[in-house]
């Protein structure tokens, strides 16, 4: 027995069209985005700041002493920008890593407007 495909016109009124199924399909709203800022402070090496923002954002070497010099002379920079998951557990890593080798760097989050 040979099964032939059934054909959009072999439907009444277009039921199953495709253009009728998009249509229907709920929209998806992108999730709220969160900065992650490191804080400068008197204490914590530039080196220590710059192996952090290689180590945990991706920075090349220069792109982390950048960062690092604006963080020292501004007194606060953006070092990323993530889903509030992705956001949080940056925060955790940065701080946990500060705190095992006894720096008081800060990181914080906080949402993008």
């Amino acid at each position: 027995m040979l099964l032939q495909p059934l054909m959009m016109t072999d439907k009444p009124d277009g039921e199953g069209d495709a253009s009728t199924l998009l249509k229907t399909r709920p929209k998806t709203k992108r999730p709220p985005l969160y900065k992650v800022l490191l804080l400068n402070d008197d204490f914590t090496p530039m080196e220590f700041v710059v192996h952090v923002l290689e180590r945990f954002f991706g920075m090349t070497h220069a792109e982390a002493f950048e960062v690092m010099l604006t963080v020292h002379k501004k007194g606060v920079a953006v070092v990323g920008v993530f889903t509030h998951e992705i956001a949080e557990t940056k925060v955790g890593q940065v701080m946990d890593f500060a705190r095992r080798h006894q720096h008081p760097l800060q990181c914080t989050m906080e949402k993008e407007e």
